[in-house]
């Protein structure tokens, strides 16, 4: 791939059902403002071209011209020197074979779009255009003299006009960011008066959609009533819809779409998007009988089956539908619809879909000391009774002048494991913890750090995503444990890991349990040595690390069905040891770690309905 920037255009999908699944997340390519600094870079990028323009060699001059417009579309400059090296080469025929349309830099298909309305194929260059701007919609692509030309809309086809709408439409967001609104609107109205020469059913349908995108209500209804009135169908219904229930006329769009159903039967995308609205006013139990008719009939729908599922979930919050929707999900890997679910299902489920914070009086110091902006603090703090020694290790990450002493073990004793370990994290000398494994590499650290994260799309989303730790040494990876990287230098925006720093260090330990769930992957399960290591980080001295081992024993379990029972045994035995200890002390990891039992939805009903009540009790007393 070209390396001027960091766009790419993506493949071309012809979709008909413009929701483009409207329930799915867009997925943006990260374009930054046209600003100082992009314009600079621009500028350079001319500079460079002219000067490789001189030598006469052109290929490599139209990178930089590519650059130059992929960096800054808005600036003239770029546009002339184009202009330049289309005169060079004999014009803008022989200039196409230097911006090939196989590329996936949006800055060359730029380039080729201008070509293509040069030499009067007005139809391609928008469809093209269309696409570079669903790949990075805030840059100002369409800011060009060709596509202002007065001339163009009545040199545009409707169909071709309609394909490159779809496809804009499939790269934005419902609404559009606002930075992003004032960039395509040049667009809109190429398409507004294409409109005006005459109502064209399907461009009017997914004009429709892009008006919504963009904000302007009345003309999605307008266009969207067009629609259904010129004889887009199914399409056009669905526009109309979708725009009447963005301007709060929900039961229209019931009704609309109800009709339009019993007219055409076979629209079974519709029949869920109808399911989930019934099922959002408030009339779930219509909802669900529309879809299981849809799965009755059409059982490998890769909608309907996770709609169903999803909105079983909603009905009675049980987690077992979730875990149906990823053993769906990975059995038809295609449905991208159930992973969407359960993304959007599990956030709000310690573990399932986030990790937790710490709740020691040592962490709660931390807070309070960040939140006072505090971090020079000295001297000494004295605890009653020991607390786990990764909240201690986050407390001097963040405050090393910060000594803590403590006035008694605590009895059971929290610094031994609860079962005969080969793997130890941490040692003791007395009441204070030392790190019993070796630092890790700075390789590995660095990994790990770009790595952790706070929330995902479910347990095997999680697992999956640190699949990149599978080539790391176990040995490093338990070094990260006891010596992770310190929270002022995580990736995550706007200082979050500085404010609660307890979640770094925790989401930290997660991913590296994670990337030792991946060790040595071709081994059974049964006799793994990832098993063994993480049955030992589980089993060790009372600690967070504890419960990072379960995370990836939880999320093994979701991703391989086989592993499940062997999950939830050794999850029930530390539970239960944690319960026994935490009739004579506080257990400050308990709650968290009855969170990962629930995060097992293949525990039975008698089970569960336990667990919740113990979870309960200790928030309740929290």
């Amino acid at each position: 791939m070209d390396t001027h920037g960091s766009d790419t255009y993506g493949s071309d999908t012809n979709g008909t059902h413009d929701e483009d699944a409207e329930q799915h997340t867009h997925a943006h390519t990260n374009a930054c403002d046209t600003g100082c600094c992009e314009r600079l870079e621009a500028e350079g990028e001319v500079a460079v071209a002219r000067l490789i323009l001189d030598s006469g060699d052109l290929g490599h001059a139209a990178d930089h011209v590519a650059g130059a417009i992929g960096t800054d579309p808005s600036l003239p400059e770029a546009h002339e020197v184009l202009a330049e090296l289309v005169a060079r080469v004999g014009g803008p025929v022989a200039a196409l074979e230097l911006f090939p349309g196989t590329s996936r830099y949006t800055g060359t298909l730029a380039c080729r779009a201008g070509l293509l309305a040069a030499l009067d194929r007005p139809d391609e260059a928008v469809v093209l255009l269309a696409g570079v701007m669903a790949a990075a919609p805030v840059r100002p692509w369409a800011a060009v003299a060709w596509l202002a030309d007065p001339e163009l809309p009545s040199r545009l086809s409707a169909e071709p006009l309609t394909q490159a709408v779809l496809r804009l439409c499939q790269g934005l967001g419902d609404p559009v960011a606002e930075e992003e609104r004032a960039a395509l609107v040049p667009f809109a109205e190429v398409v507004r008066a294409v409109l005006a020469r005459g109502e064209d059913p399907q461009l009017a349908a997914v004009a429709s959609g892009l008006a919504r995108r963009l904000g302007d209500i009345g003309l999605a209804l307008e266009w969207g009533e067009a629609a259904v009135r010129s004889g887009a169908g199914a399409m056009g219904a669905i526009m109309l819809g979708n725009a009447l229930r963005r301007a709060g006329r929900v039961d229209e769009t019931i009704a609309l779409w109800t009709l339009t159903i019993e007219q055409d039967p076979g629209q079974s995308y519709l029949v869920v998007d109808l399911a989930e609205l019934l099922a959002f006013t408030g009339r779930r139990p219509e909802g669900l009988a529309l879809l299981e008719k849809l799965v009755a009939a059409e059982p490998e729908h890769e909608k309907a089956a996770p709609a169903l599922l999803g909105m079983r979930f909603e009905a009675d919050g049980d987690t077992a539908h979730l875990l149906e929707l990823t053993d769906h999900h990975r059995a038809h890997p295609d449905h991208d619809y159930a992973g969407y679910l359960v993304g959007h299902h599990v956030q709000r489920f310690p573990w399932l879909g986030r990790v937790t914070g710490g709740t020691e009086a040592c962490v709660n110091l931390l807070r309070q000391l960040v939140e006072a902006d505090n971090l020079t603090v000295s001297g000494e703090m004295s605890l009653s009774i020991i607390e786990p020694p990764s909240a201690i290790t986050t407390l001097r990450l963040v405050i090393p002048g910060l000594q803590v002493g403590f006035l008694e073990t605590g009895d059971p004793d929290p610094r031994l494991p609860g079962a005969e370990v080969g793997v130890r994290v941490w040692r003791y000398e007395g009441c204070d913890a030392f790190p019993a494994v070796e630092p890790p590499s700075a390789r590995a650290l660095a990994l790990v750090r770009d790595l952790a994260t706070p929330n995902w799309p479910g347990p095997t989303a999680l697992y999956d995503h640190a699949v990149a730790l599978a080539g790391v040494p176990v040995a490093e990876l338990l070094g990260v444990l006891a010596h992770p990287p310190v929270p002022q230098d995580a990736p995550w925006q706007g200082g979050f890991a500085m404010e609660v720093p307890d979640y770094w260090v925790r989401s930290v330990q997660t991913i590296v349990c994670m990337g030792i769930a991946h060790h040595r992957a071709d081994q059974p399960w049964g006799d793994s040595e990832r098993r063994r290591i993480l049955v030992d980080l589980l089993n060790g001295a009372e600690d967070w690390v504890c419960e990072a081992a379960g995370m990836a024993l939880v999320a093994t379990g979701w991703a391989f069905p086989e592993t499940r029972e062997d999950v939830l045994e050794w999850l029930l035995n530390r539970v239960g040891q944690f319960m026994q200890v935490a009739e004579k002390r506080a257990v400050t990891v308990l709650a968290s770690m009855c969170h990962l039992v629930l995060a097992c939805p293949w525990l039975e009903p008698k089970g569960r309905a336990f667990i919740a009540d113990v979870v309960e009790r200790l928030e309740s007393e929290d």
